[in-house]
């Protein structure tokens, strides 16, 4: 069988990283890994910035580290026997500061994802400390072609899409996203939100979503976690709690990607040439109207 239609199982680390302790938190992602490992996943994902915690901030010099750096090697290394996606404050050469999520299979790195959105509104401000990524795109990878997108990515239209139009059938999405306001009694707004997204951009795009959030508090912000995977059809696979620590199991059967392309062929519809011609279109329009020419 071809292995785009294949099936595997994925664990998603639900936990809450200490913030600014790079080396407990790798320790934890290596005691993730063998649980993973136990429970015959083939891949891990990681929430966004698990090596380092979120808020950096001040601490983005400590706790950065560059590929190379043997905090990193580590969890490579410890990818021969299971696939493992983290994320990390990566330094560049040129000395520029980036939230990265890492894939690596066979204790090798196979793919990187800089986050293109760093949101400054409400509680955040990630533009003041990292630059943005430039780049979105696919690799191989357990069931075939495989996707990146960090958190604030996901909620840009153009970043699925991208993916899923270079044929991704399933999209990671790392997150550390926080606690906002109450919905009802026992479910959070963000929570709400996250579920709704998750639902219609799978059924759109026809793939996998594999959604990695964080838990507990970090100076004050609570982070709720509910990390899952959506199925292809809008139906979730597996949910993992609100609020505390798990790993998420879910197994991922590629036919169900195979199926929604068949009977919903909206990727196979795409006018991709028409959609780069217009996007060229409002470039040109909207640089004419910055420029008042």
């Amino acid at each position: 069988m071809d292995v785009a239609w294949s099936a595997y199982r994925v664990a998603i680390a639900q936990f809450a990283p200490k913030l600014g302790d790079v080396s407990a938190n790798v320790s934890q992602h290596l005691e993730y890994v063998n649980e993973a490992r136990q429970a015959n996943a083939q891949v891990i994902v990681f929430p966004e910035l698990g090596l380092t915690g979120y808020q950096t901030q001040d601490l983005t010099l400590e706790v950065a580290r560059h590929v190379s750096h043997p905090d990193i090697q580590r969890l490579i290394q410890a990818s021969r026997d299971v696939d493992v996606l983290f994320s990390f404050v990566e330094e560049a050469d040129d000395c520029r500061f980036f939230v990265t999520a890492a894939y690596a299979s066979g204790g090798r790195l196979v793919h990187r994802h800089r986050k293109l959105y760093l949101p400054t509104y409400g509680m955040f401000d990630e533009r003041r400390y990292f630059a943005p990524g430039d780049r979105v795109r696919t690799f191989s990878a357990q069931g075939g072609q495989a996707g990146v997108l960090i958190c604030e990515d996901a909620w840009h239209l153009s970043s699925p899409y991208l993916l899923a139009v270079q044929g991704a059938s399933v999209i990671y999405v790392p997150a550390s996203s926080p606690w906002r306001n109450t919905m009802a009694a026992s479910d959070f707004g963000s929570h709400a939100f996250w579920r709704q997204l998750l639902q219609v951009y799978a059924q759109l795009c026809g793939c996998f979503f594999v959604f990695a959030n964080r838990v507990g508090y970090e100076d004050g912000v609570h982070f709720y976690g509910g990390s899952g995977v959506m199925g292809p059809d809008g139906e979730w696979v597996a949910e993992g709690p609100a609020s505390e620590r798990a790993l998420v199991v879910a197994d991922l059967d590629f036919h169900m990607v195979r199926r929604a392309r068949y009977t919903t062929p909206l990727m196979r519809d795409e006018r991709v040439r028409l959609v780069l011609d217009e996007m060229q279109e409002a470039v040109r329009r909207r640089s004419t109207d910055e420029t008042g020419d």
